[in-house]
């Protein structure tokens, strides 16, 4: 043994000179190519409309309504989560597009949500943006609750609420009242796993609303700003015929001195938030996954250059080696099969210092692709290492000959892996997710830990022109079976109108909006984003599993 150097000191630096023998990617990429070129033309516009819609939700309910909220003595809700967090630490925004344009809603569903850093602790934070609508809960911010739920009681991270809102959007309860009570649900159900909740009560919790601060580990309300209560005054006034006003009723004073339910009255906002930072503290939290372990060199290869990589049309495949060599460290990779399988790569890297199995498309999946992930997602979780899928196909190959392949069974025996995987699988879809390429490559029904996508990301059952096509053929055969001529008028008129449905649906925009992703993200940050994922990940346990289901 060295001297001074532990057992496990030595193993560790063992690792790093193994890992650092690994030869690094090697890249083709040239920046004047045309093709380059015009991929990079491509992306440079959809991150332009990425950042206009990010400006939208950062803007809340706009230039009045923020004035107004700051005129009446409130921080904006985006400073409150600043105030909370660690000086100079990350924030992991999630779903910041939720309900983009659904019905005519705004970016983010009135709600933040992301993964930061508290007093050294990795936790979910959410806050209501109580500028658009006084904070009143819609449904797609219901849906984004439940996410961020999800988020947090998979990875064992505890959740800062953040609580100003005017209740339920009462026009629209009907999509509301059900789907929002598993919201209280999930916060109990955190509590018995051991993972608290910290309640920061800014001003309104009304209703159902008030089992929020009800139901959490720990309540902080701010003096005479806070107001919690199943029936505010005029409903009182209604009901029994009493007259009392709010501070009576459920102002902070009162539950801090009365009822119970705030634990610490803040004088102030940024009280407030301290007293959340110093409630996180306490706690004494610790990451129940392995840290980093393996040497975090940056990649040798400009992140920059993945926007130019990735095609703009997502019909033409790109090299998946060279998104891989702009994202694990060193740019190093030991490939795993790589002359068997071809159109799916799969490999152990490192990102950040964590040890990760990625698997990147490289063209259509074909029987001896799927074989090779099912066997690669195996060994990741005999040896409890997370997965990383570089999401980009068109799906599984058909015709007469991979069928007698047996490109059915081998499918299944991928899906099956990508089902009962329990090591934490981060999803960056990077171009095409079309039919059951997106089963295969961990999509959202496959609940990946975490899921970002690029904005030149497409996913559907099949192409707008394809699925145009299918439905020609179809009605072609109908009408021979019937000895009837096809109305070639009618025919062209619905095949152009279900493309363009298609087209539309299939969006990178239109699926971020419904939270099929977690957002959509420059390809220049995925190395950063997936380290974020990773670090969040690592709260709870990696552990694997080789309990799979029936390979056929």
């Amino acid at each position: 043994m060295v001297a001074g150097m532990s057992h496990a000191s030595q193993l560790t630096a063992a690792a790093s000179a193994a890992a650092r023998a690994i030869p690094p990617l090697q890249t083709s990429v040239y920046a004047g190519d045309p093709q380059h070129q015009s991929n990079l033309a491509a992306m440079t516009q959809g991150l332009a409309e990425l950042h206009k819609q990010l400006r939208r939700a950062r803007d809340g309910g706009g230039d009045k309504a923020n004035q107004r909220h700051q005129e009446r003595g409130r921080l904006l809700p985006r400073d409150r989560v600043a105030h909370v967090l660690d000086r100079g630490a990350h924030f992991l925004e999630l779903c910041p597009l939720a309900g983009l344009d659904i019905d005519g809603g705004r970016p983010g569903a009135g709600l933040i949500g992301g993964v930061g850093v508290v007093a050294g602790v990795e936790c979910v934070i959410s806050a209501n943006d109580a500028t658009l609508q006084g904070g009143a809960i819609n449904a797609w911010g219901v849906q984004k609750t439940r996410r961020l739920a999800e988020i947090s009681a998979e990875n064992n991270l505890p959740f800062i609420m953040m609580v100003e809102s005017a209740g339920a959007d009462l026009p629209n309860q009907a999509e509301i009242f059900l789907p929002g009570g598993r919201g209280f649900r999930d916060i109990t159900q955190r509590s018995a796993a051991r993972v608290p909740t910290v309640c920061l009560v800014f001003g309104s919790s009304t209703a159902g609303g008030a089992y929020m601060p009800g139901m959490s580990d720990y309540v902080v309300m701010v003096k005479n700003q806070a107001q919690a209560y199943l029936a505010g005054p005029p409903l009182v006034k209604m009901a029994i015929g009493e007259d009392v006003d709010d501070e009576a009723l459920g102002g902070a004073q009162m539950h801090a001195e009365v009822s119970g339910l705030a634990d610490y009255l803040a004088e102030d906002e940024l009280d407030a938030c301290r007293l959340a930072r110093e409630i996180v503290a306490s706690i004494g939290w610790v990451k129940q996954g392995p840290g980093p372990s393996m040497p975090a060199d940056p990649p040798l290869y400009d992140a920059a250059e993945l926007r130019g990589i990735a095609s703009a049309d997502v019909r033409v495949p790109f090299p998946a080696r060279e998104v891989i060599a702009r994202l694990v460290d060193g740019s190093r990779f030991q490939e795993f099969k790589p002359r068997f399988g071809a159109t799916l790569v799969t490999g152990f890297a490192s990102i950040c210092g964590f040890p990760v199995g990625i698997l990147a498309n490289d063209g259509v999946l074909w029987p001896e692709s799927a074989e090779k992930g099912a066997q690669f997602i195996q060994l990741c979780n005999q040896r409890d290492i997370p997965l990383i899928f570089l999401h980009n196909t068109t799906g599984f190959m058909v015709g007469e000959a991979v069928e007698r392949q047996g490109i059915i069974r081998a499918g299944a025996k991928l899906v099956n892996a990508v089902s009962n995987s329990t090591v934490p699988a981060i999803t960056i879809q990077t171009g095409a997710s079309y039919g059951a390429g997106n089963y295969a490559m961990c999509g959202r029904a496959y609940s990946p830990r975490f899921l970002f996508t690029w904005p030149n990301h497409r996913i559907a059952v099949m192409g707008g022109e394809q699925l145009a096509g299918v439905l020609d053929i179809i009605k072609r055969q109908s009408a021979a079976r019937r000895g009837r001529a096809v109305d070639e008028e009618e025919l062209g008129m619905m095949k152009q109108l279900i493309a363009g449905k298609i087209d539309h649906e299939s969006t990178a925009w239109y699926a971020t909006a419904r939270i099929w992703d977690d957002g959509v993200i420059d390809p220049a940050d995925t190395r950063a984003v997936i380290a974020i994922a990773l670090s969040a990940a690592h709260s709870a346990p990696v552990r694997g599993t080789m309990a799979m289901g029936v390979f056929r």
